[in-house]
Parts: structure tokens; C-alpha cells; sequence
């Protein structure tokens, strides 16, 4: 992104309360977060959500002042940024609709390609939970998928150094700023953490944590992933909200069952028995219900046809695949206008025809 436009978008991105999502209805009606902050009131009202006091937020002349400061620090400490409207900004992120306009990496990784996988669960982890979480992501090591969490104690951090151990990527998504370290005790984890993965935020800098962040944090955790994993819950936590959120964009979640007597395992009980988590007992679980065993299998020799005659809508999702690449399932779904479970069986039936095959993590891609 031009550095000019990264200066409109995070002086919009500093607007009082105008949110992730009428800042994306700014920009889009109007072409540009710059358009945005120098548009006429006149046509800026005539925006369906956008009120007075929106609109006398978006005039105050100090969001550009303390954009300028923001936009300093990127550039003097090679903050990396991801604005909604790129190419890298992650897709599973990039539709849900309160995903952030912008959010800053700090550290060495890669989102694309890879299975992403998100792990939570209570700040008190038990020996049982512990030692689940180590033997989870040990089995899910020749999968290489990236393990994120939310930096904090019990579940969290527990994920963040079994990844480490792996020699997986792992991801700290935070609460606050880079300038913060929360919880401090947790500081000496950063290097490492920060040289296989790193940390992501939508907050700035100087953003102090305030109980508020954390539900802004675990739509994150929640959306970047291809499933949420709770290890450890009581009947009511933060890793239940993140489920909720994941829930909501329709993503896999999984909980792990415990004894009923159990404090820390009413949660992930709970989940199960209502049917807002898929019962998870070994890494096969998941590996069976996300489809991953499926890029590990060396693809069979497919003789393709010389002429594969194909149905209306089969050519829809062959063209598409073709013109874009790898592709989830959902995205598949929503830009070709097909429910999910037809394009699942079109999907199906262009693989048994040989001109399309399955990744892991939902990707499917043209042969």
C-alpha cells in the first residue's frame, strides 16, 4: 500500500466510533479511505449507518496528527501491514465482516498456504489439559499447520511453546500494542516466538490493554483460522466467546470432553452437548474433519480426458478455479453464487472427472 493511502487508512482506522464495519461501508462507497476523510458532508450523510456524530468524528483533524505519529513508528520499526482490500490480507479473515480494516505483524511468518489452526482454552490449565494440548499439536507436526493463540497464561501459551517445540509456526494475536508485553511474566517467550511466527494486532503501538480489547482479539483468533480448538473451559471464559465468534463464521470448532466433575471441562462439555463443538479426542479427529490426510497422499496418476465435456455449472467453478488458483470451499461458494452443498457435489464430481483436486484445509485447486 502507498504510503499516503496507509496514512488515510489508519487515520480512519483512529476515528472515534466508527468500527471495522462502517469504516469498509466508508470505503467502498467511496473509493478510498483518503476519499473518505476528504469527502463533502453532504454526500458522506446520505450513507445509510453514518450519523452526526460519525460524522463530526470523521472531520476532527487530530486523527491525521496521530496517524502520522502511527505511521512513523511502522516505517522506523519495519512493521509489516495488512489492509482488507490486498491481495495478502488472509481470505478466511477477509469475509468475516467485522475483520479489521487493518492489522500490524511483528516477527517471521507466512499466513499463505499453510493450515491455520487456532487453539484456546482457561488460564488455568490442569496436568490433563497440558498434556493434551503437547500430544495434539506433537500429531499434528507432519501436517505443518500454523498454531495460533492469544499469547495469555494456561491453554495459550502452553500452544505457543508446543508449537515451538515442533518447530511449527505460531502466531500470539494480542490485545494491545507491540510496545506491550501482557502478561509481563511472558516476555521471555517473544524472541522465540518471534523468529518461527510472531504477533498480530489491529491495536497501535501505544494501545494499553483494557478489558474491552480482548473481544476485539479473539475475533482474530477466531476468524484467521480454519477451526478453533478449546482445550480447557469452565462454564464461562473467554475461549466459549471465542467459540461463539467462530461459530458465527461458520468455521469448525472443536472441544476436548472431560470428566463432568471436572471445573475446567464443563465448558468444552457444554460446547459438545448443544452441538457448538465437534467432540475432539486425538489429532485424527481433526485431521479427518478438515481433510488434511488429503495432502499427504501422493495424488493417483489421472488420465485426463482430451475432451471432459462439462455442465453449466461445472464450467463455472472449473473457469473460476482456473482464473484464481487455490481456492477454499466457502470462497468457491460465494463468488461462483452456489450454496455449499451443491458446490460441494459439483466439486466432486469435477474430481472424479480428473480436472480438479482436493488440498488440505478446504483448498480445492484446478488440474
Amino acid at each position: 500500500m502507498l504510503e499516503e493511502e496507509l496514512l488515510y487508512v489508519l487515520a480512519l482506522q483512529r476515528v472515534k466510533g466508527i468500527g471495522d464495519i462502517n469504516a469498509k461501508k466508508l470505503i467502498s462507497h467511496c473509493g478510498s479511505a483518503k476519499n473518505v476523510l476528504t469527502e463533502k458532508r453532504k454526500t458522506l450523510e446520505k450513507i445509510n449507518g453514518i450519523g452526526s456524530v460519525i460524522l463530526k468524528n470523521l472531520l476532527n483533524s487530530t486523527n491525521l496528527k496521530e496517524a502520522e505519529k502511527e505511521l512513523k513508528y511502522i516505517q522506523e520499526n519495519a512493521i509489516e501491514t495488512f489492509y482488507f482490500t490486498e491481495k495478502k490480507y488472509p481470505k478466511r479473515l477477509k469475509h468475516c465482516v467485522d475483520a479489521p480494516i487493518l492489522f500490524f505483524k511483528e516477527g517471521n511468518f507466512q499466513l499463505e498456504n499453510q493450515p491455520i489452526i487456532s487453539i484456546v482454552g482457561t488460564r488455568k490449565i490442569t496436568s490433563y489439559g497440558r498434556d493434551f494440548c503437547e500430544k495434539l499439536i506433537s500429531d499434528l507436526k507432519e501436517y505443518n499447520p500454523i498454531i495460533v493463540s492469544g499469547f495469555a497464561y494456561g491453554v495459550d501459551i502452553c500452544a505457543h511453546k508446543a508449537a515451538l517445540k515442533n518447530k511449527l509456526q505460531t502466531i500470539g494475536v494480542l490485545a494491545h500494542g507491540f510496545e506491550e508485553v501482557y502478561p509481563k511474566s511472558h516476555k521471555k517467550y517473544v524472541s522465540e516466538i518471534n523468529k518461527n511466527g510472531g504477533f498480530i494486532t489491529d491495536f497501535w503501538h501505544n494501545d494499553k490493554l483494557i478489558r474491552e480489547n480482548f473481544l476485539k482479539r479473539n475475533r482474530i483468533v477466531a476468524g484467521i483460522s480454519e477451526a478453533t480448538i478449546i482445550i480447557e473451559s469452565a462454564e464461562k471464559g473467554g475461549s466459549l466467546v471465542t467459540a461463539d465468534i467462530a461459530n458465527s463464521y461458520s468455521r469448525d470448532v472443536f472441544a476436548v470432553p472431560g470428566r463432568s466433575t471436572d471445573i475446567y471441562s464443563k465448558g468444552c462439555n457444554s460446547l459438545i452437548k448443544y452441538n457448538k463443538a465437534a467432540i475432539l479426542t486425538s489429532a485424527k479427529d481433526i485431521v479427518t474433519m478438515l481433510n488434511w490426510e488429503l495432502g499427504l497422499k501422493q495424488p493417483k496418476t489421472i488420465q485426463k480426458q482430451l475432451f471432459v465435456e462439462l455442465t453449466d455449472i461445472e464450467q463455472l467453478i472449473y473457469t473460476f478455479l482456473l482464473e484464481n488458483g487455490k481456492e477454499l470451499l466457502d470462497l468457491i461458494s460465494l463468488n461462483c453464487k452456489l450454496p455449499i452443498h451443491q458446490t460441494t457435489t459439483v466439486l466432486f464430481n469435477l474430481e472424479m472427472k480428473g480436472v480438479v483436486k482436493p488440498l488440505p484445509g478446504k483448498l480445492f485447486e484446478a488440474v
